[in-house]
């Protein structure tokens, strides 16, 4: 199996390189692994809803630039259609108020928008998964 680093605040962690998620997502399946239970893929569409709506609002606002905007929307409608459900792997007895659900779906919707903008998986300075996916959401209110 390949692997490649992926970066966070947190520092690095070696990820499958076809996996669409990251670092947090790494460590939270190390931390995290209680009961083997994945998210429902209803769960993951619901949440993916939300994170696609809010690239929506704030591109009406112009809090995020059209083009990152269009490729979290993009990456959202994918998702939704079915693609890159099994990314979605954190268990779901978890830290806290969803943190590592959310951090596990804004990693995959930053990689997969970044696929859309011809980047490679983890090139998070051209659209980076808290700073934009997640932007103007709190974990606890998503």
């Amino acid at each position: 199996m390949k692997f490649r680093l992926d970066q966070d605040s947190l520092g690095k962690v070696k990820i499958p390189s076809d996996a669409y998620y990251g670092a947090f997502t790494g460590r939270a399946i190390q931390q995290y692994h209680v009961t083997g239970n994945k998210a429902h893929e209803n769960l993951i569409k619901s949440f993916v809803m939300i994170k696609r709506s809010a690239a929506v609002a704030n591109m009406k606002t112009k809090a995020i630039d059209q083009k990152r905007g269009k490729a979290i929307v993009s990456a959202c409608d994918k998702i939704l259609s079915g693609k890159h459900v099994d990314q979605f792997v954190v268990d779901m007895i978890n830290s806290g108020a969803g943190t590592a659900f959310n951090m596990n779906s804004n990693e995959v919707i930053a990689n997969v928008a970044l696929e859309v903008l011809h980047k490679k998986k983890g090139q998070y300075e051209h659209l980076h998964p808290n700073d934009h996916v997640n932007m103007s959401q709190s974990s606890n209110d998503t």
